[in-house]
């Protein structure tokens, strides 16, 4: 299928293409001391809990020997088939200059040195057609301004229970769901052009 260079499908590193909450969780449990309780989200971690991953996430090699997570490759592949054009979008920690180095370390070992990339505190401000994404709160505030772009959320327990009417839930089994959303935002890509192209030689500004 040929498609425009501005279909442009972002994919989030974190919880999409790289296993964060798996490998930070298993490390976590390592240091955890006996009669603590088991940590298994990342929401409202007790301070001592915090602190060590914190520690953890110091490390540019942490960060650059992220295993991948097959939930995000698979849709990474989908869309690479129908023709997107493949850009990372990560948020970058306001603290954390190891996160940055390590993030394009992994992004250069697993997607090679020539892909885009953006590091930014802000995924709403960036541009593309598709976002691929675990974390509610980012997906909420790139879709916000964006009446027609299309969510594509790998599932995990940390945004269990979210739904959007513009997001495609991703759980192992509904990959040709998600194929579907991604062709159709294709298909509406193709008519909101061709209806601007009309409207520009009518003299109109087709938004």
């Amino acid at each position: 299928m040929e498609v425009s260079s501005e279909n442009v499908a972002l994919f989030d590193m974190d919880g999409t293409l790289c296993d964060y909450h798996g490998k930070l969780l298993m490390d976590l449990k390592k240091l955890a001391r006996r009669g603590e309780p088991e940590i298994t989200s990342f929401r409202n971690l007790p301070d001592y809990a915090r602190e060590r991953a914190d520690a953890i996430r110091a490390s540019i090699e942490w960060w650059a020997n992220l295993p991948r997570l097959r939930l995000g490759w698979d849709i990474l592949e989908v869309a690479q088939g129908l023709g997107y054009r493949i850009m990372i979008l990560t948020q970058g920690p306001r603290k954390n200059a190891a996160a940055w180095t390590g993030k394009k370390l992994w992004i250069d070992e697993n997607l090679g040195e020539d892909i885009d990339v953006t590091i930014t505190r802000d995924k709403g401000l960036v541009y593309g057609k598709t976002l691929v994404d675990d974390w509610p709160e980012y997906m909420d505030r790139w879709l916000r301004w964006r009446r027609n772009g299309l969510g594509v959320m790998p599932v995990n327990a940390e945004n269990a229970g979210y739904t959007h009417p513009q997001v495609t839930r991703y759980d192992g089994t509904n990959l040709a769901e998600v194929r579907e959303a991604l062709e159709q935002r294709l298909v509406l890509a193709r008519s909101l052009e061709d209806a601007r192209r009309k409207g520009s030689q009518l003299g109109y500004r087709v938004r």
